[in-house]
C-alpha cells in the first residue's frame, strides 16, 4: 500500500492506559504522544527558512507515559505538594488549594507541609558552607516556598482566622527564615498587615452604626415587616426620583456594576458542593458569605421589579404595561452589557405568577416588547440541561475584550463590552450535583482526588471570569443606586396577594394558581441538592438577608406557565416555551414537582469516558414521608436493577428489597415512563426530560420503611 510521504496520523494526543498504586496511592496513567518529525539528508542550513519535507521524509512519534495522582490519603496528597512532578501532573497544586477546604482544614496542611525550623548554626559557621549537604533539603524548601507562594496568590482568604489569623503567622514565621527576602514572604506579611487594618475599618465603621443605626434604616422598612410590605399599604413616601424614573441604560450599568463587585469578590471555595450545600443548617449562618451576597443581590433585583410592576395598585392596565416594557428594555441592555446574572433576575420576576397572571396589563404590551421578552426568556430555557445558556455564556467568553484606548472611563462600547457577568447557579448545581454524585473517599480511606479534579475544572472556570470582570469600567451612581436600596420590597406570598387585587381571578376559571405554603425557592434549592423536599428552619422568605432569601442564583426556572397567559394571539404570549414549563416563583399548586427546578441534571465526564456517557439523576420514593430525592450517577453500562438497588441505598432502604420496586421517569405534562426491570436504564429513558425518577412499589409488594440521613 503506497502512503502519502510527510502525512501526519489522526491519532489522539493522548490515551488513556489503566491505573498503578505505588505507596498506597492510586494514580492514572496515560499515554503521551509527541510529534518528532525527521528530514531527509540534504535541508538547508540551521537559521533558514524551514525547508518543506523531501519525499522520503516520516513522520515520528514519541510516547511517554504520563500518571495523575488520583486517590491517596491526606499524607501523600501532602507530599505530592512538593515531590510531584509539576510537568507530568500540572494541575494537582492549583486543584489541591482550590478545594482543599472540602476535606481538610487549612491548618492541618499547613502542619504538614511546613517544616520545623532549622537548628541554629554554630558560631562562625555560615550557611553557604552547607550548601552541599543540605541540597535535597533547599531543593524541598523551594518547592514549599513555590507552593506557598501559588496559595498566598491565589487564595489568600484561606489564611484569614481573626483576630490573630494563626495560620498566616505560621507562613510568615516559615517564610523569614527559609525565604527572608523573596517576594512570597513579602506577600505574606502583606497579607497579614491588610488583615489587620481591615479589622481595624470596620471596628471603626461599627461604632458609629450602632449609636446611629445603619444607613437608610429609618427610612427603608425590612421588606417583610408588615408597615412595608402590607398590600393595603403604598410604603413610606420617599424623596427622590423612583427607579424607574431613571433611564434604561443608568439601571441597567448601576446592576452591572453591583454584579460584578459582588461576583468579583466571591471565594470559589464557597461555591464547593459540600461548602454550600450546608449553608441552611443550624449555627451556618456563616457560611459562604461572598455567595450569600450574591443571592441578595439576585432577590433585591427580583423585588425590585416585584415592588415597581406591582406596587402601584390604582394604575391602569396600560401603565402598568409601560412598566413591564421598561423592565424588558432593562433586561435587553443587560443582555447587552453580557450581566447574565441581573437578566435572569429580570426575567424570573417578571415570569412570576404575580406579574404574569395580568392579562390586561401584559394585552397592552407592544408586540416587539413581547417578541425581545420572549428571546431573552429562551437563553435560559431548562432544556437539555440549561445547554442554551451554557452556549451563551462560552460565546461571550470567546469574544475578546475591547482595548483599553477603545474604552471611556465610566462607560462602555456599545458592541463589546467586557464580561461577561455569569448567572453563579449554573455553577453552584453542577458543583453541587458533582458533589452527590461521587464519593468524597474510596476504598482503603483514600481520599478521591479525581473528584476535586472535576470540582476544579469548575472553579477555574469562576476564576476566569472573574478576571474577565475587572475589564469592565462602569461609575457608581448615587441616585440610582439609592432607588434600587429603596424600592419597595414585596414576599412571594404578599406579591401574589396584590396582584389579585390588581386583576381579581375570574371565577370561571379554576386553573387560577393558588397560593401555596410559604417555601422560598432558595429551600426548594436546597431541597433538590441536597435531597430533601420542603424547607428547612431558618429565614423568611421576604428577608433578602437570610439564606432563606424568596430566590436565589440556585433556583428560578427559566420560564413562565401558560395556562394563565396574557391576553391576545399565542405568538405574543411572553411564555416562550410549551404548557410544562413551570414558574419561577414559589407560587404554584400544591403537589408541584421539583423537577421544575432547573440543571436538575448535570453530565458528568468520567475517566475515559465522553461527557455523553454519564449523566447525573434524582430519584425518589413514592411514600408516606414526602418527596425525597437522592442523587446517583448513571452511567451508560447501568441497567434497572443495579439502579434501583443504589437509590434503595442512598434512601437506607433495605437491599433485599429491591426486587420489589419499579422505576419511573417523571415526564413533563404529570406522565411518566415505565423502565423495563432489564433495561439499560441509560438508554430506556427519555434523554429531552429532566433526569428525575421515581421508585414505586409493585402490586402485592410488601411496605418499607426508610430513614432519612442527615
Amino acid at each position: 500500500m503506497d502512503r502519502t510521504a510527510g502525512k501526519e496520523l489522526a491519532l489522539a494526543p493522548l490515551q488513556d492506559w489503566g491505573e498503578e498504586t505505588e505507596d498506597g496511592a492510586v494514580y492514572s496513567v496515560s499515554l503521551r504522544r509527541q510529534l518528532s518529525q525527521r528530514l531527509s539528508r540534504g535541508t538547508g542550513p540551521a537559521g533558514c527558512q524551514a525547508p518543506r519535507p523531501a519525499a522520503d521524509a516520516f513522520v515520528h512519534y514519541r510516547t511517554s507515559k504520563v500518571r495523575a495522582l488520583r486517590a491517596a490519603r491526606l499524607e501523600r496528597l501532602v507530599r505530592e505538594l512538593v515531590s510531584g512532578d509539576r510537568e507530568q501532573d500540572p494541575g494537582f497544586v492549583p486543584a489541591f488549594l482550590a478545594t482543599h477546604r472540602a476535606f481538610v482544614s487549612t491548618a492541618r496542611v499547613l502542619g504538614l507541609l511546613l517544616p520545623p525550623p532549622p537548628p541554629p548554626l554554630p558560631p562562625g559557621i555560615e550557611i553557604e558552607k552547607t550548601e552541599g549537604g543540605g541540597l535535597r533539603v533547599n531543593k524541598n524548601l523551594r518547592a514549599v516556598v513555590s507552593v506557598l507562594g501559588s496559595w498566598l496568590r491565589d487564595h489568600p482568604q484561606d489564611f484569614r482566622d481573626p483576630p490573630t489569623h494563626p495560620d498566616l503567622g505560621s507562613v510568615c514565621t516559615f517564610l523569614g527564615w527559609a525565604a527572608p527576602a523573596g517576594p512570597e514572604a513579602q506577600e505574606a506579611e502583606k497579607l497579614l498587615g491588610d488583615f489587620l487594618e481591615e479589622a481595624e475599618r470596620k471596628q471603626e465603621e461599627e461604632q458609629p452604626e450602632s449609636r446611629t443605626g445603619p444607613p437608610g434604616a429609618a427610612q427603608t422598612p425590612r421588606p417583610d415587616s408588615p408597615e412595608g410590605c402590607s398590600e393595603e399599604e403604598e410604603g413610606p413616601a420617599r424623596e427622590g426620583p423612583e427607579l424607574l424614573d431613571f433611564g434604561v441604560d443608568e439601571v441597567a450599568e448601576q446592576l452591572t456594576l453591583m454584579d460584578v463587585e459582588l461576583f468579583s469578590k466571591v471565594r470559589p471555595c464557597e461555591c464547593l458542593g459540600s461548602v454550600w450545600s450546608q449553608r441552611d443548617r443550624p449555627g451556618a449562618t456563616s457560611t459562604a458569605p461572598t455567595v450569600r451576597a450574591t443571592v441578595t443581590q439576585f432577590n433585591m433585583v427580583i423585588g425590585c421589579v416585584l415592588g415597581s410592576v406591582l406596587g402601584e395598585q390604582g394604575l391602569a392596565a396600560p401603565q402598568r404595561a409601560q412598566r413591564l416594557e421598561k423592565w424588558i428594555r432593562i433586561a435587553q441592555r443587560c443582555r447587552e452589557l453580557r450581566n447574565f446574572s441581573s437578566l435572569r433576575a429580570i426575567l424570573s420576576a417578571l415570569q412570576s405568577n404575580p406579574i404574569y397572571r395580568l392579562k390586561r396589563s401584559w394585552g397592552a404590551v407592544s408586540r416587539e416588547r413581547l417578541s425581545t421578552f420572549r428571546k431573552l426568556s429562551q437563553i435560559f430555557s431548562d432544556e437539555n440541561n440549561h445547554l442554551s445558556s451554557r452556549e451563551m455564556l462560552s460565546q461571550e467568553e470567546a469574544t475578546e475584550s475591547p482595548q483599553e484606548e477603545d474604552t471611556l472611563l465610566g462607560s462602555l462600547p456599545s458592541k463589546l463590552p467586557p464580561g461577561p457577568v455569569p448567572y453563579l447557579g449554573t455553577f453552584l448545581t453542577d458543583l453541587v450535583m458533582l458533589d452527590t454524585a461521587l464519593p468524597d473517599m474510596l476504598e482503603g480511606d483514600l481520599i478521591n482526588f479525581e473528584k476535586r479534579r472535576k470540582e476544579w475544572e469548575i472553579l477555574a472556570h469562576i476564576q476566569q471570569l472573574q478576571k474577565r470582570c475587572r475589564s469592565y469600567c462602569l461609575s457608581p451612581r448615587a441616585p440610582v443606586l439609592a432607588a434600587l436600596r429603596d424600592q419597595r420590597q414585596l414576599s412571594e406570598e404578599q406579591s401574589y396577594r396584590v396582584s389579585r387585587v390588581i386583576e381579581p381571578p375570574a371565577a370561571s376559571c379554576p386553573s387560577s394558581p393558588r397560593i401555596r405554603r410559604r417555601i422560598s425557592l432558595t429551600k426548594r434549592l436546597s431541597a433538590k441538592l441536597s435531597r430533601e423536599r420542603g424547607s428547612s428552619p431558618g429565614g423568611s422568605p421576604g428577608d433578602p438577608s437570610s439564606p432563606a432569601s424568596s430566590l436565589s442564583p440556585g433556583s428560578p426556572p427559566s420560564s413562565p406557565r401558560s395556562r394563565d397567559p396574557p391576553p391576545g394571539s399565542p405568538p405574543a404570549s411572553p411564555g416562550p416555551q410549551s404548557p410544562s414549563t413551570k414558574l419561577p416563583l414559589s407560587l404554584d399548586p400544591p403537589g408541584l414537582r421539583p423537577s421544575a427546578l432547573p440543571l436538575s441534571s448535570s453530565h458528568i465526564s468520567l475517566p475515559g469516558q465522553q461527557g455523553s456517557e454519564a449523566r447525573v439523576i434524582r430519584v425518589s420514593i413514592d411514600n408516606d414521608h414526602g418527596n425525597l430525592y437522592r442523587s446517583i450517577l448513571l452511567t451508560s453500562q447501568d441497567k434497572a436493577p443495579s439502579v434501583v438497588q443504589r437509590a434503595l441505598q442512598k434512601h437506607n432502604v433495605a437491599q433485599p428489597w429491591a426486587r420489589d420496586y419499579q422505576l419511573f421517569q417523571v415526564l413533563p405534562g404529570d406522565r411518566e415512563l415505565l423502565i423495563p426491570d432489564n433495561a439499560n436504564v441509560f438508554y430506556a429513558m427519555s434523554p429531552a426530560a429532566p433526569g428525575d425518577f421515581v421508585l414505586r412499589r409493585k402490586e402485592g409488594a410488601r411496605p418499607t420503611t426508610t430513614v432519612s440521613s442527615p
